[in-house]
């Protein structure tokens, strides 16, 4: 069954709950997701929902690419798709066709993201979109054997391990919530 936005909505609330301090920034996906248009769909404008995997290993590396339409260093992650069974399953498949890591070898952090980012994406012509915005659940997860195989050259230039300090330069913030996302409970 693919995502609905009720499972977008629902997603965005337990977020809100643990990182209440984050509501007055997410105000707006919020109000358009009240709205119901299909927000997995990436020809969904202004805005749609996508998925991004924070990889730490050994609490000492995490795992970014070089995004290739965004010519910048960034966390494996990417747009929903229709036979995604949850927001996290996606940012799992978007890991594993970037990067080729065997998903078999990472474990979720947490179930819920780490962070939810709101954030205006350039009109791509080539894509057939205009200016939009991507409401990007990022989720972190574990691994210590992991390890990068062949890169999908169609999304990405190369995918590499980056020491927690480097990647929090490239990327932001979010990396230390990656590394102290609680553990998941069995």
């Amino acid at each position: 069954m693919p995502i609905s936005d009720s499972d977008i909505s629902n997603t965005l609330a337990d977020y809100l709950e643990r990182y209440p301090e984050q509501a007055a920034l997410l105000s707006e996906p919020m109000r358009l997701l009240s709205q119901g248009k299909d927000f997995a769909s990436r020809r969904s404008f202004p805005m749609h929902a996508t998925a991004s995997a924070l990889l730490v290993r050994d609490n000492a590396e995490i795992l970014l690419v070089e995004h290739l339409d965004y010519g910048i260093t960034l966390q494996p992650g990417g747009h929903l798709e229709p036979d995604d069974a949850s927001l996290i399953d996606a940012a799992v498949r978007e890991l594993a066709e970037e990067t080729d890591v065997d998903p078999d070898m990472i474990f979720a952090a947490s179930p819920t993201p780490v962070y939810v980012e709101y954030g205006k994406v350039p009109a791509r012509p080539h894509k057939d979109e205009p200016e939009h915005y991507h409401l990007d659940f990022g989720y972190a997860f574990t691994t210590a054997h992991a390890d990068v195989g062949s890169i999908q050259e169609s999304e990405v230039t190369g995918a590499a391990w980056y020491p927690l300090a480097a990647a929090e330069v490239l990327v932001g913030k979010r990396i230390a919530r990656a590394v102290s996302a609680p553990a998941r409970s069995s």
